[in-house]
């Protein structure tokens, strides 16, 4: 007997309706500063009720009032340290209760992880792979249930650039390391949940937040973007809306960069300086860029 494909989801003729998140529900974790908060900003915009995850910054039940009054959704703050297992699953099974169900969450809090390798102690180890990768299994297996039981969801998680490349002239290599391991893991967990949610990936490059460029990165992220800058949080408000809307109900297993510029100014260097090397690189770089969606 042929293999008879899935009903096709119910679609809005109206692209501007397509991003509407009206009555649904989302976290973030990391929500009350730099990226989280702009996608806390962009899902109360698009009409969703918003819970935001901090650990320390405690100013985030301010803004959660704030997008209650800016626009008429309901908003909470909940303090979860994201790298304890059974804070995280009783805080996002509070959740479901306080708002009646989970649509979208976004595993986003994150920490950085520079030095070299032979210098760092065990605990600076932990500490990063506990922030960057661990805490994206709680989420993930908390949400999950929720996911699977409803059978709906949508999950994302904030990756980086570093998940792809090698930063310079920083040596940041437990950082990176994470960042690749949770991007694989996603991809995989868009497998895994395919018949009842949808998991995609976000890898920003150099932000302006506290976890943007250091000081003396700077210069390097000026030359390398094409653009000479860094980005505003406010400029990933679009992707993040897109991957949690109806606008992108065929997308899953996603890995979203925005770091093109990057690339683009890498190539050019290993193409200039080297034209064998940069051969190698610019087919790797084509490879890459049309396998962007693949699990």
């Amino acid at each position: 007997m042929p293999l008879q494909p899935k009903p096709t989801p119910q679609i809005p003729d109206s692209v501007l309706q397509s991003f509407s998140l009206k009555g649904k529900v989302a976290v973030i974790t990391g929500g009350g500063t730099g990226i989280g908060y702009q996608v806390a900003r962009a899902y109360a915009e698009a009409g969703a009720d918003v819970a935001l995850f901090y650990n320390s910054s405690s100013k985030a039940i301010d803004l959660a009032k704030g997008l209650e009054k800016e626009f008429g959704v309901k908003s909470k703050a909940y303090k979860v340290p994201v790298t304890d297992s059974k804070i995280v699953t009783e805080s996002i099974e509070q959740v479901e209760k306080d708002f009646g169900r989970l649509d979208i969450f976004v595993a986003n809090a994150g920490t950085g992880g520079g030095g070299p390798v032979t210098e760092m102690t065990d605990e600076q180890w932990h500490r990063v792979i506990d922030v960057n990768y661990n805490s994206v299994f709680y989420c993930a297996r908390a949400a999950g249930r929720i996911f699977k039981k409803q059978g709906y969801g949508n999950f994302i998680v904030t990756s980086s650039m570093s998940a792809h490349i090698v930063n310079r002239p920083i040596t940041q290599a437990t950082y990176n390391g994470t960042k690749a391991a949770v991007t694989h893991f996603a991809k995989s967990l868009a497998y895994e949940w395919k018949d009842f949610a949808r998991v995609n990936i976000v890898s920003p490059g150099f932000f302006d937040t506290d976890m943007g460029a250091a000081p003396e990165v700077l210069d390097v992220a000026f030359d390398t973007a094409v653009l000479g800058r860094q980005g505003n949080t406010k400029e990933l408000k679009g992707i993040y809306l897109y991957l949690a809307s109806d606008a992108s109900t065929f997308t899953t297993g996603s890995g979203e960069s925005l770091f093109a510029a990057f690339w683009i100014a890498l190539l050019f260097v290993c193409l200039f300086f080297s034209p064998i090397n940069g051969c190698h690189v610019a087919l790797f770089f084509g490879d890459l860029m049309s396998r962007n969606a693949e699990f």
